[in-house]
Formats: structure tokens, C-alpha cells, sequence
């Protein structure tokens, strides 16, 4: 399994899961912003990871990433206004 965690902190001490590709540049983008918030992530990579894949289709029903789970939401795609609400962190 290819799993990369960030150990920093968060304000509400979600989990935070991002399901992405290597080659995805949101992805990349939303992976960055968590790291300069400070926010700590575990990152499923979905192009070689096939249950994390499976498991990404079975929460979203679609193959589209990145995915971000904060605790029990999920979004779809990078926004970081909505991804700072949810994990809690300032813009």
C-alpha cells in the first residue's frame, strides 16, 4: 500500500484522507495546502492502491480525485475555503 502521512496539527482534530493520483495537479495543490495549514494527512494513492480505489468508488461513486475526507465529510475536488471550514483551520 502507498500511504504518505503529514504529522502536523489541525484545530479540530479531524482525520484527514486525501485519495489521489501522482500525476494529479489538484491534487497536488490540496496536499500543499494541507501541509502549509499545518493540517496533518494520510494520502491514499489511488493509482496503486486498488482497495483505497475501491473503497474511493464506494464513498463517492465516481473515479474523479482528489477525494478529501474531514472526519465523516467528503469532498470532492479542491476547494479550500470549504476544506478550511472542514478541517477546521484558517484561510
Amino acid at each position: 500500500m502507498d500511504t504518505t502521512t503529514n504529522t502536523n496539527t489541525n484545530t479540530n482534530n479531524a482525520k484527514v484522507e486525501i485519495y489521489s493520483t501522482p500525476t494529479c495537479h489538484f491534487c497536488h495543490m490540496a496536499k500543499d495546502w494541507l501541509t502549509e495549514k499545518g493540517v496533518p494527512y494520510v494520502d491514499y494513492n489511488v493509482a496503486q492502491d486498488m482497495d483505497k480505489r475501491k473503497e474511493m468508488v464506494e464513498i463517492t461513486g465516481q473515479m474523479g480525485v482528489p477525494v478529501i475526507k474531514v472526519g465523516n465529510d467528503v469532498m470532492i475536488g479542491f476547494d479550500p475555503t470549504r476544506l478550511a471550514e472542514l478541517a477546521g483551520v484558517k484561510e
